[in-house]
């Protein structure tokens, strides 16, 4: 489909599959391209798919070269639809999907976090979010995100702490679902994929939002007041943590 990502469509079930040919980079034309899938995938699949086609990694997370140019409308800018892109993820009106194996550094792993299933494949790599290790205050739209699939003392050392966790204690600590060796995951997936696409999607878009509507909330207004309004030249840049801003 793109340089970035490929999207297929089989059995009514869409996969987008990130492919950037080096790291999936979450840049601002990521983002773009991931939310325009997003939108086909409602209109013409029962479930979505979403992994990486890269080895070992499934994403870097945000692009850090836009932060190193000190551009405050940019850095917001690719905030702002990270962002979004994870609160829109997370009350999508069909059944997500999400495959892991290799690392998942944020913004990846909002996305994760963000879909209903997560499986991710037995593996040395590791997942969570690391910004303080890196010299950046986690966005309050993230913790508010991971807090509500994470348990409190896991959430606590990755948010505080900035550690990564390895599959078995992403397992452990909320970020994925269930661990299982690699050469059953394209099995596993199809199977699972298959099953959520029998759901009744008025009964799973209901429940979706009846327990997600508050924490949607909360993220919406996390955004909205530490990153400004969709339009990019709306951004509260002033509230923008950049690297090194406490």
């Amino acid at each position: 489909m793109s340089h970035c990502l490929n999207y297929t469509l089989e059995d009514q079930i869409a996969h987008i599959s990130l492919n950037d040919g080096k790291v999936n980079v979450m840049n601002l034309e990521m983002l773009t391209q991931i939310d325009a899938c997003l939108s086909r995938a409602e209109e013409e699949a029962r479930v979505l798919v979403l992994d990486s086609a890269i080895p070992d990694i499934f994403s870097a997370g945000f692009d850090l070269k836009v932060f190193a140019r000190n551009d405050p409308d940019a850095s917001a800018a690719m905030l702002n639809a990270g962002a979004r892109l994870a609160l829109r993820l997370m009350g999508l009106t069909i059944p997500t999907l999400g495959v892991v194996a290799g690392h998942a550094y944020p913004m990846g792993a909002f996305l994760l976090l963000a879909c209903d299933y997560r499986i991710a494949a037995q593996g040395h790599y590791k997942m969570g979010l690391n910004e303080v290790a890196i010299n950046i205050t986690p966005p309050e739209f993230a913790i508010e995100l991971a807090r509500s699939r994470m348990h409190p003392a896991w959430l606590s050392r990755t948010v505080t702490l900035g550690e990564m966790f390895e599959p078995d204690n992403a397992f452990a600590a909320g970020i994925v679902d269930i661990v299982i060796s690699g050469d059953q995951l394209e099995h596993t997936v199809r199977t699972r994929a298959s099953a959520l696409a029998q759901l009744h999607q008025p009964s799973h878009q209901a429940a979706k939002h009846r327990l997600r509507k508050d924490v949607m909330t909360r993220i919406e207004q996390a955004i909205v007041s530490e990153l400004g309004p969709a339009d990019p030249a709306g951004a509260n840049t002033d509230q923008v943590r950049l690297p090194g801003q406490a």
